[in-house]
């Protein structure tokens, strides 16, 4: 992958803003990756004319010209936009059928970043919190990133204790990047941000919403090598988490808990790349298994045979 120039950045963001004929984002990335060009995508559905061209130096008002506007204003902001086609974009994400096509980062982006998701319900037990503070400490301590979604409870609690025990941790956002929520977690939002890496896949305004959340649980599935839920509801967002994994061939870790007070726990188990664990020991045995193998392909039948 090459970064691209100026007019292709642009050319992407104009389309997934105005949406031609209605395309979807993941139907505009599929799109310009066949054809290899945003700008001769967004020149077919938008194809220009004398008369457009003059009129748009006119009023301004060119989808082109705006996002063009829009990304000079990006540069000079507190974060940095990267689009699918750069070679910054972590690759694990190019991996799966969501692919964002933007991504707006605060921190530090690695690249082929080792990271295993510890998520949950944001209103955990004390038993599940417990858990999830001593998850953070073991991956901490093996030297692997913390994934979570910054939201109260088990992700709160994984992303402190992570940066306590003077680790890595990632927080995949269901805002855009300049918005904190929830507003109890803006100065945890910060830290991480000057300590780790904050990752949206949103416009840089936008609120919280109903789609957003299930689209960064789908992301953060896609960055980390393994997910682990450690505790969730029958209607947890969690559970779409762990949906995506399992489609994108990410294994899974349900703690006991999941399996027991939930319908979806009980019916991911079993299935390819999904596993149960009663303890954090056990559970981070099972993330050993994964993560000693640089193919997490090779790590699920890893798995698989142990």
């Amino acid at each position: 992958m090459d970064t691209w120039d100026a007019e292709e950045r642009a050319a992407l963001v104009a389309l997934l803003r105005t949406r031609p004929e209605g395309m979807t984002w993941s139907q505009i990335t599929a799109q310009v990756t066949e054809i290899g060009s945003a700008r001769k995508l967004w020149e077919q559905h938008r194809p220009p004319t004398l008369f457009t061209e003059m009129l748009a130096a006119e009023l301004g008002t060119d989808a082109l010209v705006e996002a063009a506007r829009e990304i000079d204003t990006w540069r000079d902001a507190d974060f940095r936009f990267h689009t699918f086609r750069d070679d910054q974009y972590p690759a694990q994400l190019r991996d799966v059928h969501q692919v964002p096509p933007v991504l707006f980062t605060r921190g530090t982006l690695l690249p082929g970043e080792n990271a295993v998701s510890v998520v949950g319900s944001r209103r955990a037990s004390e038993r599940a919190l417990r858990m999830a503070v001593s998850l953070a400490e073991r991956l901490v301590d093996r030297g692997i990133t913390v994934l979570s979604g910054l939201a109260e409870g088990i992700d709160t609690a994984a992303h402190v204790t992570a940066l306590d025990r003077g680790g890595r941790t990632v927080a995949v956002i269901g805002t855009g990047i300049q918005k904190y929520y929830p507003a109890a977690n803006r100065s945890l939002q910060d830290r991480i941000a000057a300590e780790g890496l904050v990752m949206s896949q949103f416009w840089p305004d936008s609120p919280p919403s109903k789609s957003s959340f299930p689209m960064r649980n789908a992301t953060m599935s896609a960055y980390g090598r393994v997910t682990i839920i450690v505790e969730a509801g029958e209607l947890s967002g969690t559970r779409i988490q762990a949906r995506s994994a399992v489609a994108h061939g990410r294994p899974v870790i349900l703690m006991g808990a999941v399996v027991r007070g939930t319908n979806w726990g009980r019916a991911l188990v079993g299935k390819p790349g999904v596993y149960q664990a009663e303890t954090p020991d056990e559970a981070i045995d099972h993330v050993k298994r994964i993560t000693s193998s640089d193919n997490p392909a090779a790590g699920i039948l890893a798995l698989a045979k142990g």
